[in-house]
């Protein structure tokens, strides 16, 4: 699969890549996305890589009518 798409989420705090796996699998989890390796904690944002522009519209769709991350 190419990931040839990405978003950029406001996500801050520690275990950003666990957080938005579990936020992910109940808000879209018929999504497929990859993540990056690792996150440092001090960052404040994470991109996360999508394989259409419908899952990218899809992501950003549900990360506005949700909680945050």
């Amino acid at each position: 699969m190419t990931f040839m798409y990405s978003v950029t989420l406001p996500v801050s705090g520690g275990n950003k890549l666990r957080r938005f796996r579990e936020w992910a699998e109940a808000h879209v989890p018929a999504l497929s996305y990859s993540l990056p390796q690792q996150t440092p904690i001090k960052t404040e944002t994470m991109t996360i890589k999508l394989l259409s522009l419908e899952d990218r519209q899809q992501l950003l769709e549900a990360f506005a009518n949700s909680s945050r991350i």
